[in-house]
């Protein structure tokens, strides 16, 4: 191989069918002494100081031992984008960002470019948080509204106006959610109750006690009950595990009918190898595995919620079914479906039913929840008023159910 300079002192370097290369710069030592040839594509090629003196623009080429050539190498300034802004500048994040809009650098007043700056950065920390704190998120919207709504009043863009009013709608809305997710009412009166369920997390609640509503394969209460706790086991991919102790907290002396009547039907599908009677028995450190065939995620699903959200309904599911004073009581499978079916549907101050003229619960959905025949339920929630679920007399009045959690169950609220 062969180099040398063109006829316009350009540099080659012949290969080996005699062909000159094209786009050959000079490189570290010299062409002819063994030294590196850096083609255009090459890393550093572009940068003038990976080159040596002697390749550099006016700088003689005398001194190298090597008899390297010299070849001049202009570097060229960077390609301005629309604005003036070099990209090179630009991409090494010289100029402020908040919600992708770039601050200008003469913005004023002062205090208003800095509070937009550090705003920015705010956000991207933020974002950066292993864990979510609502409080915190709320208090970056209402900086976010004020500094954007004088920032329009500034520049005259009523683009930053509107996200500003944005901003202080998503501020109001998050501050909302974390009073829910605390217990705490937005306006900061009342008492702090830790809530077990997100607002979210209750209107998934009220969605799977619909569908057992109205898709249990039994009007009794027994197989309801079992029906509403097997489906919150297997709720995300149709299969779940059970142990004899959950089947016989459930259902108490019933369970082994109640199992065998859903197996029966093809509601409840247990392994090939496994009989009722072995899921009676199994244990937690080898429960038995049940599967569903109406939530396999093949066939069309009634509900969706992540692994999360199937775990918290489960286990507020169970603190109701398994609550102490019920269970003192002797509270059947009906008086712990209603348990369970009022927590659902009460508000944050445990008052069931939406607010207004139709306050309190349809007597005849409550009913078909629970196994039993509309003038049965007042007979049940008098046993839970008895047992401290209920605050006060429930009133059954004008086909609707009426009353009020009692305090010590408003962690349990479904927060309508």
């Amino acid at each position: 191989m062969d180099a040398g300079t063109g006829d316009r002192g350009e540099l080659f370097v012949d290969g080996i069918d005699g062909r000159r290369t094209d786009g050959v710069r000079p490189g570290r030592g010299a062409v002819t002494g063994g030294g590196t040839v850096l083609f255009s594509d090459a890393p550093g090629s572009g940068s003038p100081s990976a080159a040596p003196a002697s390749a550099r623009p006016g700088t003689a080429d005398t001194a190298d031992t090597a008899g390297a050539a010299s070849v001049p190498h202009a570097r060229h300034a960077p390609r301005p984008r629309p604005g003036g802004a070099p990209a090179r500048a630009r991409r090494a994040g010289r100029w402020a960002k908040v919600a992708q809009r770039i601050v200008p650098d003469d913005l004023q007043p002062e205090v208003l470019r800095v509070e937009l700056t550090e705003l920015g950065d705010a956000f991207r920390a933020y974002q950066r948080r292993p864990e979510p704190d609502l409080a915190v998120l709320a208090g970056l919207h209402d900086r976010k509204a004020r500094a954007f709504a004088l920032w329009a009043d500034v520049t005259g863009d009523a683009s930053l106006r509107e996200e500003a009013d944005r901003a202080a709608a998503a501020a109001r809305t998050t501050r909302e959610m974390d009073a829910n997710r605390r217990g705490v009412p937005v306006d900061g009166e009342g008492p702090v109750v830790e809530r077990l369920l997100t607002r979210g997390q209750g209107v998934h609640a009220r969605n799977v006690l619909a569908h057992v509503r109205t898709g249990a394969p039994f009007p009794d209460a027994e197989p309801r009950l079992a029906v509403l706790m097997l489906t919150l086991r297997a709720a995300r991919t149709g299969t779940g595990n059970v142990t004899g102790q959950d089947l016989g907290g459930w259902l108490q002396g019933d369970a082994e009918r109640v199992l065998r009547e859903l197996v029966d039907v093809g509601w409840l599908l247990l392994p090939q190898d496994v009989t009722a009677d072995d899921a009676l028995m199994s244990r937690p450190e080898e429960p038995a595995q049940i599967t569903v065939p109406t939530l396999i995620p093949t066939q069309p699903r009634p509900f969706f919620f992540g692994k999360v959200t199937r775990a918290r309904l489960s286990g507020w599911a169970q603190k109701v079914v398994g609550d102490r004073k019920l269970r003192k009581k002797k509270a059947g499978a009906a008086t712990s479906l209603l348990a369970v079916y009022t927590a659902a549907h009460s508000r944050p101050d445990g008052c069931l039913g939406a607010a207004g003229e139709d306050a309190g619960l349809a007597l005849d959905e409550v009913a078909q929840f629970c196994g039993l025949r509309p003038e049965e339920v007042a007979g049940h929630a008098g046993l839970l008023v008895a047992a401290g679920w209920l605050a006060e007399d429930a009133d059954t009045t004008d086909g609707r159910l009426r009353g009020r959690l009692a305090e010590r169950v408003l962690p349990l609220s479904g927060l309508l």
